[in-house]
């Protein structure tokens, strides 16, 4: 796995609702050099739930991809890897299971990161997993469950003593959901703890960040998520920066209208009515525009491209408006 992360230094991170085909394409062109599919159900698999199915479609020149399974089943989760093994084929690379996601929907049910307080069964399930396929398998966690208990330098080990490939660190707490800052420590003292590559994320949101979580962490590659909404030249800048190159500015308020514009357009030529999708993606691109206020309440009834472009075309128009007042 370490020439992998040596090939693969930027991924995007498996987001809910987020990464799929059409967001995947749009961040490898800005300099991704890997993606993991959205976080997938493996129960939601094992019904052959084609609204879950359909979350590992792949874009016509994706050749490489990771698939993220969550729950807390050894057997349903074996399986399920092996069923995406068989339909992905030489095109998946990687398995990752989640063991960090904070979400109330999804610990209730025993799932994400409610099983760093079961380790022994996080453990079974990636011995499970590993004896299904013939990929890696690699777990994502957080820095421990409750706040204040860091407990994943002791949890990698564990879960690399059952056969992960590597880790991927969150900085945060489960409890903590997405307040406060990662504490990027502990993904050092992870990678003290164990043999495998560890994979850093938390708080990356340019180059500068991303060459001081390497310096400061050792981590073998950086996952970006948060900071890649409605900004996949988020990845050109933390490529230019771990290059040493200097980067790249940041999008004008036109360039960014533009690409939401083609996101739609592309969303609408991938899923069909399912661009409704759209509403909270053209959040992210506004975000911060002069008008943006006026225009989410527009974008959120929004049911088509031509909707979409619609508003966005407006929004430019003021902005040149402001500009030449």
């Amino acid at each position: 796995m370490r020439d992998f992360y040596r090939r693969h230094q930027l991924i995007l991170a498996p987001m809910a609702g987020i990464t799929d085909r059409v967001f995947r394409q749009l961040c490898r062109e800005q300099g991704a050099q890997f993606a993991f599919t959205e976080m997938v159900s493996a129960k939601g698999l094992s019904y052959a739930n084609e609204k879950t199915a359909h979350l590992v479609d792949l874009g016509p020149d994706e050749t490489e991809v990771g698939v993220q399974l969550f729950g807390h089943e050894a057997d349903t989760m074996a399986a399920q890897a092996a069923w995406l093994r068989e339909r992905l084929g030489d095109a998946l690379a990687v398995v990752d299971i989640n063991m960090g996601c904070p979400a109330r929907k999804i610990v209730t049910k025993g799932d994400g990161a409610s099983l760093m307080q079961r380790p022994d069964e996080a453990a079974a399930i990636v011995r499970s997993v590993s004896s299904a396929v013939d990929v890696p398998v690699t777990v994502k966690f957080r820095r421990g469950w409750a706040e204040g208990d860091e407990t994943a330098p002791e949890f990698a080990k564990r879960m690399e003593d059952a056969g992960a490939a590597a880790v991927t660190v969150h900085g945060r707490f489960a409890q903590q959901m997405y307040r406060g800052g990662a504490e990027w420590g502990v993904i050092a003292r992870v990678v003290q703890a164990v043999s495998i590559p560890v994979v850093g994320n938390g708080d990356v949101k340019g180059g500068a960040d991303a060459v001081r979580m390497r310096a400061e962490t050792g981590c073998s590659a950086i996952m970006v998520a948060r900071a890649a909404r409605g900004n996949p030249w988020v990845f050109a800048r933390c490529a230019a920066a771990l290059e040493g190159r200097p980067e790249p500015p940041l999008p004008t308020y036109e360039e960014r209208l533009a690409l939401a514009r083609r996101h739609a357009r592309m969303l609408e030529e991938t899923y069909g009515r399912r661009i409704v999708k759209m509403r909270t993606d053209a959040m992210w691109y506004v975000s911060g525009i002069p008008g943006a206020t006026a225009a989410r309440r527009e974008l959120s009834a929004c049911t088509t491209a031509d909707d979409f472009c619609d508003v966005l075309d407006r929004l430019e128009e003021s902005i040149r408006g402001r500009e030449d007042a």
